[in-house]
């Protein structure tokens, strides 16, 4: 026996070692149960092996066609066919995970409840099918393995009647659950493949997939972008901070130093775990920082060596939520870009709110030598465009009368 005739019996014997081949069984034969239940409102159903089979494969019919123009019956199927047909790495689906090809998603449309029916039918006429092979070739093979060496009459099976014993019966016996074996693999494969077919998501369910996507890669950006803007914030405060303590002062101003690093740590840390949790919950906890809390901001500053100047005018506590934490970030990301490519300059922020919104300033003087861009340099300005974009506000940023200006316009939601 060669290695490729072992290596093609091995192929051929491969599926029987598969549980999702026992699991496709399982989900033909439930099938049939609906046949087996509406043939009990069939009178006499039962009395005629003969037909009985044809009778399940054919009175639950209307009954599985009113089932499916409920649009929960697609979502039911389709968690079956997650569980019982596909291959386990699609069985189960997560977020970040390859899609699974069947969705559990309820009917929406006509369309999606024709394509629903057309699989309730399919499962039913070929869960029948596999049901009376099921039931039969292993009782034609009993039939034949008891014939090959018992005396006995003819003997009636489904599939004819045996004639006398013979012993050539005995070589026969174990085809019939060979043929049962291939049919339960084939049918179980050609179950799936109509699966994805039938039960597939819809260009509805992959747009409402793609939206979804596109909305959870958003999130993940303003996460990053979080945390970009408030830790970067803290460490470019704590490194000026320790630099200078470092380089000496006296006592009295280490310790300062050392209080500014302390303070600018919780709060990095009060930052970061309010982004774990979104990241963990994917709900946006309450709180945070908002143009209220900007005075922290220019306290940090200005313990950092930055002259601040600020003005703050109008109902800065009555802004909308998002208006308020989103200018607040851009005050923030714009003078961590002071301190980390001008270094402790004198710096004028303005913060004037209305009715109307909010117009942010941060005003500061250039350095003499343009500061060298390090690696994802100019992140900061494209988020602050981005915030200001998200509430139909304006941004621009660039020198203007020797001073480097960021100005941004945040419109009052609502």
């Amino acid at each position: 026996m060669t290695f490729a005739t072992v290596a093609r019996a091995g192929a051929v014997l491969r599926p029987l070692g598969r549980t999702l081949t026992y699991t496709r069984w399982l989900h033909l034969l439930l099938a049939s149960v609906v046949g087996v239940v509406t043939g009990f409102v069939q009178p006499g159903m039962f009395r005629h092996p003969g037909t009985q089979w044809l009778w399940m494969a054919v009175l639950p019919v209307p009954l599985l066609l009113a089932a499916a123009a409920v649009p929960g019956m697609r979502a039911v199927e389709g968690v079956q066919a997650r569980l019982l047909v596909l291959p386990h790495p699609h069985a189960r689906y997560e977020a970040g995970a390859r899609p699974s090809p069947v969705t559990t998603a309820p009917s929406a449309n006509w369309a999606d409840r024709l394509r629903t029916a057309g699989w309730l039918l399919f499962r039913l006429e070929t869960g029948v099918l596999v049901s009376a092979l099921t039931v039969h070739l292993p009782l034609l093979a009993l039939a034949l393995g008891r014939n090959a060496t018992a005396h006995t009459g003819p003997v009636r099976t489904a599939f004819g009647t045996l004639g006398a014993p013979h012993r050539w019966y005995a070589l026969l016996a174990p085809w019939p659950l060979v043929v049962l074996m291939a049919v339960v693999v084939g049918a179980g494969a050609g179950t799936a493949a109509v699966a994805r077919r039938l039960l597939g998501p819809s260009a509805a369910d992959r747009l409402a997939a793609l939206e979804e996507r596109t909305a959870r890669l958003l999130e993940h950006n303003r996460l990053a972008q979080e945390l970009h803007d408030s830790i970067g914030h803290a460490l470019t405060v704590m490194v000026v901070q320790a630099g200078a303590a470092q380089a000496g002062g006296g006592a009295g101003f280490r310790d300062r130093a050392l209080a500014t690093i302390e303070d600018t740590g919780r709060e990095a840390l009060t930052d970061l775990e309010r982004a774990l949790r979104l990241l963990r919950e994917g709900v946006p906890p309450a709180g945070g920082p908002g143009l209220g809390d900007v005075g922290r901001l220019l306290a940090s500053a200005e313990s950092a060596g930055a002259a601040v100047r600020a003005e703050v005018t109008g109902p800065v506590g009555e802004l909308p939520d998002a208006v308020s934490r989103e200018g607040y970030r851009m005050v923030q990301e714009s003078l961590t870009n002071v301190l980390r490519h001008a270094g402790p300059v004198p710096v004028s922020v303005r913060v004037a709110a209305d009715r109307t919104g909010v117009e942010l300033e941060v005003r500061n003087a250039l350095p003499d030598r343009p500061p060298e861009r390090g690696p994802g340099g100019g992140r900061g300005l494209r988020g602050m465009r981005e915030r200001a974009a998200l509430l139909d506000g304006t941004f621009e940023a660039g020198p203007r009368d020797g001073h480097w200006r960021v100005a941004a316009r945040l419109p009052a939601l609502g």
